[in-house]
This record gives C-alpha cells, sequence and structure tokens, in this order.
C-alpha cells in the first residue's frame, strides 16, 4: 500500500511471541508536513454549508468493524460476528491525497473529516459536534458499491479513501471540479445548520434525531473494576537468576543473532521502497528513520532541517511491569532517535491490550497509561495523538500488554546526521551508560531458556534525557562517526550489528562479568565510534552531562574479538543473521 502511495517506509519493528498468535498486531505510524497556517480542523460550521462526501464508494467492508471489535473477544461463537475485512485501493487513496491537496491550496474547504472506525456515523457526529450544532443528512444520496445495503450499514461501513468535507455553498461548483480533474467521485449528502441536532433521513423518514454532541462527546464513562493480576507477584518472584548462565559466550551470541526478533529484517524490508521521493537519509536497519524536509512548502525558506522517527514497544517489558514497560518503550524510541542526532520532540501511540472488561487487562492498561504520562512528563516531550486497541485476545488468552510507542525528532542539518554502527577502522569504541545484571524480560532469557519472569530493566529517566542531550549535542559538533542505541540482547547484538552495518569489526575489552557485560538489557546505554583525535572532547561532554562513558576499545578487521572470551568473524555472523527469517517464511 505505502509503496502505491509514494510513501517510503523508512523504519519499524518485526516482533515474535506466542502471544500474538490469534491477535497479530499492526501498528503503524504516518508523518505529513505543513505550514502551521495551513493546519484544516474537523468541524462543521456555518449554517447552510454543505456536507460533501467524496473518494470511494460506500460497500459493505468493514461493516461492524468498530462495534464488534470493541465488544468481543474472538472465541469460537464470535466468528460469525467478524467483521468484514475493508478492501484497501491505494490508487484511490493516492488520487484523494493529491485532490484533498489542491481542494485545500484553491481554499475551498471549511471543515474535513477522514471516514475512519464506524464511518459515516462518526464523521457527522464529530464534525457537527465541533461546529455550529446541527447536520442534515440524506443517506440515500450516500453513493453505494452495494445497493442493497441498508441505512444503519451505510452509516457503520468501514469503507476505506473516504473523506467528508463541509464547503460554502458558493464554492461547491469548484470543490466538485477539482474532484472531477482528480477522477474523484463527490456527492452533495446534506448541509450544516444551527439547529444543534443531527438529522438524518432515508426514504424520506427520519431515522436519526440526536443532539450531535451525545454521541461524539458524552458517550458513557467506564469505571471498569482493575486489580493486579492474580498471579504478578508470582511471574516477578521467578526472576532470570535460577537460570543457568551459558559457558559458551560466542555460541550464545550466534544463537542471538539467529532468533526471529533479532535477525536481520531484510526480508521484511526489502519489500518496502525506503527510497521513493528520494527524501530519505536514513532507512531501516538504522536506528531510527530521517527525512530530509526539502519539498517546496508555499513561503518557506530552503531548509537543511530534517525529521527523525522510531516506533518501539517490548510486550514482555509490560507483562512484568505494564507501568515500566511503557517507559521503556518510550525510552527506547526517545534513544533511538537521539542517536541519530535528532533532538526528540514529540509522542504518538498505539496501546494494544487485552479486554477491559477483564479487571486484570484493566490494571495492566491503568498502570501502562500512568507509565506513559509520568515519562513524557520527566522527559518534556508532548502527547501529539494515539490510539487504543482493545480486545486482542482469543478466548481468555490476551496478548501481552504491548504500548507501541513512536517519537519524533527534528535535526537542524541532516548532513551532521549519525549514521548506525562502525563506519571506519581505527576508531574508539565507546560505551555511554551504566549495566548493571537486568535479564528479566530479555532476549536472552527468551531464546536460551523460554523463561518470562522477574522485573524488567530499571526505567532511568533522567539517565535517557542526559543521554539524548549528550547524542545530540556530540553529533552536532561532528564528534561522533557512528551511533546505535542498545536494546534487546544488549551490548553483544549491538556490537556485532554495528560490525555487520559495513563489514568492520573490532576488538573490546571488558571490566566486569562477562556475560553480564555482554548480554544485559539495561536501558539508557549507547553504543559510539569517535576518532582518536575527538576522545578527550567527547568524554568531557559527556562529564558536564554525568553520563558515564568507557572506553572499550577500537573498530578495525574482519571479526569481532572481545578480548579474553571469544572472536567470531563477521561473516559467520552476517550468516546467521541473515538466514533466520528466509529459513522461516521462504
Amino acid at each position: 500500500y505505502g509503496n502505491c502511495l509514494g510513501l517510503p517506509n523508512i523504519g519499524g519493528e518485526v516482533v515474535f511471541d506466542p502471544c500474538y498468535i490469534g491477535n497479530p498486531l499492526v501498528n503503524a505510524l504516518c508523518v505529513g508536513l505543513l505550514r502551521k497556517d495551513q493546519i484544516k480542523l474537523a468541524t462543521a460550521p456555518g449554517p447552510g454549508n454543505q456536507v460533501v462526501l467524496f473518494g470511494a464508494s460506500t460497500g459493505p467492508d468493514g461493516i461492524g468493524g468498530a462495534s464488534v471489535l470493541a465488544s468481543a473477544t474472538f472465541e469460537d461463537e464470535s466468528q460469525a460476528k467478524r467483521p468484514a475485512v475493508q478492501v484497501g485501493d491505494p490508487f484511490m487513496e493516492k488520487l484523494l491525497i493529491e485532490c484533498c491537496l489542491e481542494l485545500y491550496a484553491a481554499d475551498v474547504v471549511v471543515g474535513i473529516q477522514d471516514l475512519g472506525a464506524a464511518g459515516v456515523s462518526c464523521a457527522t457526529t464529530e464534525l457537527a459536534a465541533k461546529g455550529t450544532g446541527g447536520m442534515n443528512v440524506d443517506l440515500n444520496l450516500v453513493p453505494l458499491r452495494d445497493s442493497s445495503l441498508r441505512p444503519e450499514e451505510i452509516l457503520m461501513s468501514e469503507s476505506q479513501e473516504r473523506m467528508m468535507a463541509v464547503v460554502r455553498p458558493d464554492d461547491i461548483p469548484a470543490f466538485m471540479a477539482i474532484c472531477a480533474k482528480w477522477d474523484v467521485p463527490a456527492t452533495v449528502i446534506g448541509e450544516v445548520t444551527d439547529t444543534g441536532r443531527l438529522v438524518m433521513t432515508w426514504d424520506g423518514e427520519v431515522i436519526v434525531d440526536i443532539p450531535p454532541g451525545t454521541a461524539a462527546d458524552d458517550g458513557p464513562v467506564y469505571e471498569r473494576p482493575y486489580h493486579e493480576p492474580s498471579g504478578q507477584a508470582a511471574l516477578n518472584a521467578d526472576t532470570p537468576d535460577r537460570l543457568e548462565r551459558p559457558a559458551d559466550l560466542r555460541a550464545t551470541l550466534l544463537q542471538l543473532l539467529g532468533s526471529p526478533n533479532l535477525a536481520s529484517k531484510e526480508w521484511v524490508t526489502s519489500q518496502y521502497d525506503r527510497y521513493v521521493r528520494s527524501n530519505t537519509v536514513l532507512a531501516q536497519p538504522a536506528d531510527a528513520g530521517m527525512l530530509r524536509i526539502s519539498e517546496a512548502i508555499a513561503g518557506a525558506e530552503p531548509t537543511t532541517r530534517g525529521i527523525a522517527l522510531s516506533t518501539d514497544g517490548n510486550g514482555r517489558y509490560a507483562k512484568l511491569d505494564p507501568y515500566a514497560g511503557a517507559q521503556l518503550a518510550l525510552a527506547e524510541a526517545y534513544r533511538n532517535v537521539a542517536v541519530t542526532g535528532a533532538k526528540p520532540l514529540a509522542v504518538t501511540n498505539c496501546l494494544n491490550f487485552g479486554s477491559p472488561e477483564d479487571p486484570e487487562v484493566m490494571w495492566q492498561f491503568a498502570e501502562a497509561t500512568r507509565g506513559l504520562a509520568d515519562a513524557c512528563r520527566t522527559l518534556g516531550v508532548p502527547v501529539t495523538g494515539g490510539n487504543v486497541s482493545f480486545y486482542n485476545q482469543t478466548g481468555s488468552t490476551a496478548i501481552h500488554p504491548t504500548p507501541v510507542v513512536g517519537v519524533l525528532g527534528v535535526i537542524d542539518d541532516v548532513a551532521k546526521r549519525v549514521p548506525s554502527g562502525f563506519t571506519a577502522e581505527g576508531l574508539r569504541v565507546v560505551l555511554l551508560g551504566d549495566t548493571g545484571d537486568e535479564f528479566g524480560g530479555s532476549e536472552w532469557a527468551h531464546v536460551a531458556h523460554r523463561h518470562l519472569g522477574g522485573l524488567p530493566p530499571h526505567a532511568d529517566l533522567a539517565a535517557e534525557q542526559a543521554l539524548a542531550t549528550v547524542l545530540v549535542e556530540a553529533g552536532a559538533r561532528g564528534l561522533l562517526e557512528g551511533s546505535h542505541d542498545l536494546s534487546d540482547g544488549g551490548l553483544a547484538v549491538a556490537l556485532a550489528e554495528s560490525c555487520l552495518a559495513r563489514g568492520i569489526g573490532a576488538r573490546v575489552a571488558l571490566s566486569g562479568d562477562p556475560f553480564t557485560d555482554l548480554f544485559s538489557e539495561s536501558a539508557a546505554r549507547a553504543l559510539v565510534v569517535v576518532r582518536p583525535e575527538a576522545f578527550e572532547e567527547f568524554a568531557a561532554l559527556c562529564g558536564r552531562h554525568e553520563v558515564p562513558c568507557y572506553g572499550l576499545g577500537v573498530t578495525g578487521g574482519d571479526a569481532l574479538v572481545i578480548e579474553d572470551a571469544f572472536d567470531v568473524p563477521i561473516e559467520d555472523m552476517r550468516e546467521t543473521h541473515s538466514a533466520a527469517l528466509p529459513a522461516l517464511f521462504g
């Protein structure tokens, strides 16, 4: 779909866990660019203004999507209630996007709303509630793909690629002409009133007559009961301390590199166009995607600025502690943006949970929401929007609580972006941040022992903020030659991925217990490489911000060498890393 729209897919994650077998999650984040004075609002002001439905025709696809998915779990007896899957038409979506942009430029749109969940019913109530308070709609005028649809089905259809606009009567001819130019069907289906009521008719009969705010704003506010899951204490008490730790660390690294969650995602990302429109600066497998802001915007001066994006989440962490798990998801996305040299500025999210009618799931949701809110306040990043997805369970089996967090950052000059991994030989390899013995929810515990228990790594938000400050400032000053965050798989996997980025090895020495140093998943850490002559200046910068800074070694050669522990050729790592997903999916 994205390829057809000409949108570069610049990043993302693929995570495998048995809890998602019955309920796979797909969370997508899309970013757009405009001047702040060009923002169009979802509102319906001005009695007499016309309500126009334009885009694809309305069919049976998605009918009941919002109502069924928001009220039922997927056990056997509910199969008949599953909504028809929406049929996407990316070519119509592309035409609709270009049509909307020209409509905005012609200043013929007073208000506009996309049609998503609950379709026409949601769009009309939300527009009317935010306008002068009234709207008349004739459902017989809605263009249908299936003439047998009943009015309730027309209201609830979630057919894709549709928009609803409020247009001044004098602008209707210009509006329709632009839609015709782009071959986008458009129909006037109603008008704005000042009655304070949303009135809908079918075959001349009034079938809806309500104050729109009752549906848009005054719905029931649930005070659902919630309590900690009955097995939570036992889960947290079952720490990974009891797990046998490996003697062969080389084999452990290769085992992790070949695991589905840590293996190369090239099998997936090669199916996406990451560079269409030629504005992509960084893309997966970089820590964050980055785009240059070079497209012409009316009245804007040319700029060297760019934006960086990252989405992250870890359901295992959130299962162990949903409060900390949500904070760790934010922290990783925040860190991924910072390692590119971009300053994190804003947050969005998708909170994926089981049934809120289950008090234990509701507790997970409440804790994750509280954790995310506290973390955003601490880091000083606003939440610009988000989404909640409930009822992700089959029967009584729910997914792990899975808050997925997206962070957007800005860099003043994309030429000063910091690439991921080792970029040349002879560079100093430096670890930023402290490492503790933190294996709860870790990839090692999951892969080697199929174990989930204990507590996730500590979410030290002050340390994350200080680390990001150092990374952004060091990038702007040209002190960093490469950078990579530490997360799943710890330092060992970060070192391996840095070697694999350009086929450059490294020799490093560890000061503590090798297993802990290599595989712990302590947060607020990053791996960077600096020129030897810049190391002193960089270390001083770290000192000013109280960020621990440890020189580990130097880049070079064709292998990753951990002194007094093991060495592994890059080609061995690459073979293991790249073969896993093709072997699974063919």
